[in-house]
């Protein structure tokens, strides 16, 4: 099964820039610091936004779970980073109770 929903799914500019891509980040700065290394940057972050939809939108899903606020999705798979190298990673995807579009929650190097 791939992500329901899929073709609307949000991945803000917020969450990568201030979040995924930030290096001051408390909770995300090694997320930061693995992505940069790999050629992301707040400068480039619609490559990565991109990349998520190119290679994780696409894969079936790991794992599924029911929280209190909806549906976690998680899935795994490689993506081609800009340079030039594989980067396999897990995206963790909510559908909010009474909503249907996705949005990416956080992404976790496996």
């Amino acid at each position: 099964m791939k992500l329901p929903n899929r073709e609307r799914a949000i991945i803000s500019s917020e969450k990568l820039t201030k979040y995924l891509l930030s290096t001051e980040h408390r909770r995300g700065g090694s997320k930061a610091r693995l992505l940069k290394h790999f050629g992301y940057s707040e400068e480039n972050w619609k490559e990565l936004a991109n990349d998520i939809r190119t290679y994780h939108l696409e894969t079936e899903i790991d794992r599924v779970r029911h929280t209190p606020y909806g549906s976690r999705y998680e899935i795994v798979a490689e993506l081609l980073t800009p340079r030039g190298r594989g980067l396999r990673m897990r995206t963790i995807w909510q559908i909010d109770d009474g909503d249907d579009v996705p949005r990416l929650i956080t992404m976790i190097p496996e």
